[in-house]
């Protein structure tokens, strides 16, 4: 913001000014603190620490490798823009897939349809295995672009469609959107149109990424579909 100086004061206005300084001078002469001590708290209390809000995202240092940032929220919209987002949206000279698809995995919360966990274990074993076979580009196609220099972003362009899920027990749905995917080559852009699907659940049975600040009922992945499901 720019800062603009009080250039339109008049030298009447400054000598007002000092006679005024001088009658509250001389009136809190005799007790000097008795002022100052209302303001101080004023001007120190909104950037305390304590009242600050809880951190917006998981893990905001993954932004160097050209990764979005998992969201710490319960609002469904802004959760699934950018898991939408997440899966899409990679600088493949600055990490390997691997690591990506690790990366990607930290977004996942167990299916709560599953009563057991073992159950539940062997459906996000299965759901990481869909993501690696059929969502994240595959091997051959990440090196090629790291030859090329290419990063790759991704965002949501369109409203997003909502899904109930089958015997959902509280807060999942399935959300599919329309998503532009930017491959960048120094300043040559192309664009690519896709339309996929991605299952979330923002309520108590979400399982927070170990270490973070999220809570449980704050919304994550179930798992991502290789296509749009359109109900």
């Amino acid at each position: 913001m720019s800062r603009r100086g009080l250039i339109w004061a008049t030298v009447g206005a400054v000598v007002l000014l000092i006679a005024i300084v001088a009658i509250i001078a001389a009136t809190l002469n005799g007790a000097p603190q008795a002022r100052p001590s209302s303001p101080a708290p004023t001007s120190s209390a909104s950037p305390s620490s304590a009242t600050q809000p809880q951190a917006a995202v998981v893990d905001e240092g993954v932004t160097q490798y050209g990764w979005v940032p998992e969201p710490i929220t319960t609002d469904r919209e802004t959760y699934v823009r950018a898991a939408l987002a997440a899966a899409s949206t990679f600088d493949p000279s600055k990490s390997t897939r691997d690591k990506f698809l690790a990366y990607l995995a930290t977004w996942f919360t167990p299916d709560a349809r599953w009563k057991t966990q073992a159950d539940r274990d062997r459906a996000t074993q299965l759901y990481l295995g869909a993501l690696d076979e059929s969502v994240v580009l595959p091997d051959d196609q990440w090196t090629q672009l790291r030859s090329d220099q290419n990063t790759v972003t991704a965002k949501v362009t369109g409203p997003i469609k909502y899904m109930a899920v089958p015997n959902d027990p509280g807060g999942m749905s399935i959300a599919t959107a329309d998503v532009t995917v930017t491959y960048r080559q120094g300043n040559v852009t192309n664009d690519d149109q896709v339309r996929v699907s991605v299952q979330v659940l923002c309520g108590s049975g979400s399982v927070p990424a170990p270490g973070s600040a999220q809570r449980a009922g704050d919304c994550k992945v179930v798992r991502f579909f290789d296509s749009a499901l359109e109900g």
